[in-house]
């Protein structure tokens, strides 16, 4: 092992008070007062520290990382390519050529003709450190391809115009945007979401072809601090969506694809906890809302009236309704039944339902690419803990399907090796689990297994059980891999969510380590046989589980992980911070929700006990996650904990909330942490 001894971050006096109560911060420092522009040299003399003490502590480790990244790249079809999808005049697709890490964007005429390639992103990302292609609409004549790019993983995006038919771009520039690109119906002006100093949209601008971006006219600006807003298209195209809202409220105005400058349509004044969006079908709004019930349901409105809501599917017990979707001859609505996703296909004329069956007990479904408005086929996706990824054709006619594409795995994979399991497991107030497992076929339930414990638990957002080729390198070595559908997610409904946010939000960190308990009482493992991973809220609760059952760990990853919540929620000058309050509450005002913030806060509860060994990530420039979380996460861990177990801290010094950007620098970073764990579970062999 290196002699490199691992960094210590002096601790400097800072304390506030709030609420009565005095908080000392000695790494407060660690926090550059220019952000984000990160100059500081204490600070990068820190995080340089770290991580030249990952790369002596890995060193070692160097045969197996590179090992698992020749395994996770040979299930990888290097030159890969997406299954055309047909819009209008041309059919699209985009493919990967050998060892490249980016795509190249293709099209070619119905009508016959040679392949274009309209965007080359390995030629856009040469040079850089960082590349991530953001959004991309094509014009409606054809002719003209708005696209944005991110160089440094700040996600603002600087948006170009390209010719398509001769290749070029376009002297139009238009800088830090987020979000959707829409062209309006001439062709010529194009529609985006602004990004102000704080990383908030606030306003959707117009942008005239051959004009100066500064000058682009405002359509609309967002005054409450707390929200967001976007722009997109309803699947008719004939209607612009400017959409507003934070994490629990949304607002949606309409107007014409081909007048975009006049007067939106407000469909529904904001409410609190109201959540609404909108179709259009032949003047009639298909509008998906959980105004009556958390379920959600489907109403419609007269585009003349949009606020005359008339029930059209009432919600029901069981089926959480997640989107709807409009096209010329039919409608679909998605949604998940006791967690599992469904697909229903509704004639306009208010006859029978179709429901899509899948065969296998846990799987993942949902519309893929269906871009245009007539049509007698859909484009829909499925795949499972076993099932790689299948794109398939679905056609109304007759409920035939036709496989046009199965994810391949050139090395091989045979389904029939692994099995999958659906579990659902007590938590301790009595609340049924979900939990999604899959293992190779052979595994003996007697706690002798190593397991993988995954999990998110924030914001609605479900983890869908799906596959996953970089997974099968922990399978094929004797892990079960489990999935935990904890609250705080959407996976069992929106009541899901809402039973792990604000006042209830341990309960999400408590699902988690009882579904650990539960598979080891099913003799999946054993205590400190388990390895887990998280990221961002994720990571959250990957230092809320430390601090409360560290000895059920044998290693833990926490990527980019938002553990400073109690100083973060009271920092108003952070860019998501308002916005984020509706999900952690408001510390600030909220002397509850100061003190509850507070208990569990990762950072604010590190104690001096004995932890598991820790990979730590984060990303110099993460707008979401700030690179100082990990970072201040990291210092008090390593001078408080009371054992001699690995601790790591890998900053990326030019990415941000993702990791690296390329498939292979992407994948490389996901065999650091297999080899991480493998390590630490003393399987590194």
């Amino acid at each position: 092992m290196s002699e490199i001894k691992p960094p210590v971050a002096e601790q400097r006096p800072h304390s506030y008070e709030r609420h009565g109560v005095t908080i000392e911060d000695p790494y407060f420092w660690l926090k550059d007062p220019g952000y984000p522009e990160v100059t500081d040299p204490d600070v990068l003399a820190y995080l340089k520290a770290e991580n030249a003490y990952f790369e002596a502590q890995m060193k070692p480790r160097e045969p197996l990382v590179e090992t698992l990244f020749q395994e996770m790249k040979g299930r990888i079809k290097e030159d890969d390519a997406s299954v055309p999808a047909k819009d209008g005049a041309y059919v699209y697709w985009r493919s990967f050529d050998v060892g490249a890490q980016y795509r190249k964007w293709w099209r070619r005429p119905v009508a016959g003709g040679p392949d274009e390639l309209i965007l080359d992103e390995t030629a856009l990302a040469e040079g850089k450190e960082y590349f991530r292609l953001g959004a991309m609409d094509i014009s409606p004549d054809d002719r003209l391809m708005a696209y944005s790019i991110d160089d440094n993983g700040s996600e603002r995006f600087t948006v170009r115009i390209r010719d398509l038919t001769t290749g070029e771009d376009l002297p139009d520039t238009i800088p830090s945007t987020l979000g959707a690109l829409v062209w309006a119906g001439d062709s010529k002006t194009l529609l985006y979401g602004l990004v102000n100093a704080n990383w908030r949209v606030d306003r959707v601008k117009l942008h005239r072809l051959g004009t100066d971006a500064k000058a682009d006219v405002e359509l609309y600006r967002e005054a409450d601090e707390g929200f967001q807003t976007g722009v997109g298209l309803t699947q008719s195209r004939k209607y612009i969506v400017i959409a507003t809202g934070d994490n629990e409220t949304s607002e949606v105005r309409l107007a014409p694809t081909d007048d975009p400058t006049a007067d939106p349509i407000l469909v529904r004044p904001r409410k609190k906890g109201l959540e609404y969006s909108v179709e259009e079908h032949d003047g009639t709004l298909f509008i998906h809302t959980n105004d009556t019930d958390t379920n959600f349901r489907l109403v419609t409105a007269p585009i003349s009236a949009p606020g005359e809501w008339t029930e059209r599917i009432a919600p029901a017990k069981r089926f959480y309704m997640t989107g709807v979707t409009t096209f010329a001859d039919f409608f679909v609505v998605e949604g998940r039944e006791d967690g599992l996703d469904q697909i229903e296909i509704h004639p306009y004329d208010g006859g029978a339902p179709r429901r899509i069956a899948f065969d296998e007990a846990s799987y993942v479904a949902g519309l893929d690419e269906n871009p245009e408005y007539a049509v007698d086929t859909l484009r829909l996706s499925y795949e499972s803990m076993v099932t790689p990824d299948t794109v398939l054709d679905y056609k109304l006619a007759d409920g035939s399907r036709t496989i046009l594409k199965v994810e391949e795995i050139p090395s091989g994979y045979d389904a029939g090796q692994y099995a999958t399991e659906r579990l659902l497991i007590t938590a301790r107030d009595g609340v049924k689990v979900p939990v999604s497992v899959v293992y190779k076929k052979g595994l003996v339930k007697n706690g002798g297994a190593p397991l993988h414990l995954y999990a998110y638990g924030a914001y609605g957002h479900a983890i869908p059980p799906g596959f996953s080729t970089t997974r099968l390198s922990l399978l094929d070595r004797g892990f079960a891999y489990a999935i935990a559908h904890i609250r705080g997610g959407d996976d069992l409904g929106q009541q899901w969510q809402l039973d792990g946010k604000l006042t209830k939000r341990t309960n999400t960190f408590n699902d988690f380590v009882d579904v650990a308990k539960g598979l080891i009482a099913a003799g999946f493992t054993s205590k400190g046989r388990i390895s887990a991973s998280g990221g961002s809220a994720g990571g959250e609760l990957m230092g809320a589980v430390v601090n409360s059952n560290p000895e059920l760990w044998g290693a833990v990853a926490a990527h980019v992980p938002f553990v400073d919540v109690l100083n973060t929620m009271q920092d108003e000058s952070l860019p998501l911070t308002p916005g984020e309050w509706p999900e952690w509450g408001n510390p600030i005002t909220d002397k509850a929700a100061f003190e509850l913030i507070r208990s569990y806060s990762p950072y604010d509860n590190v104690t001096a006990q004995d932890y598991p060994p820790l990979l730590i990530t984060g990303g110099l420039n993460d707008p979401r996650v700030t690179y100082w979380e990990p970072a201040k996460w990291a210092a008090k861990l390593r001078a408080t904990k009371t054992d001699d177990n690995v601790l790591l801290l890998k900053t990326n010094m030019g990415a941000g909330h993702g990791g690296k950007s390329g498939r292979f620098d992407s994948l490389r970073e996901d065999a650091e942490e297999q080899a991480f764990i493998l390590w630490q579970m003393g399987m590194a062999n």
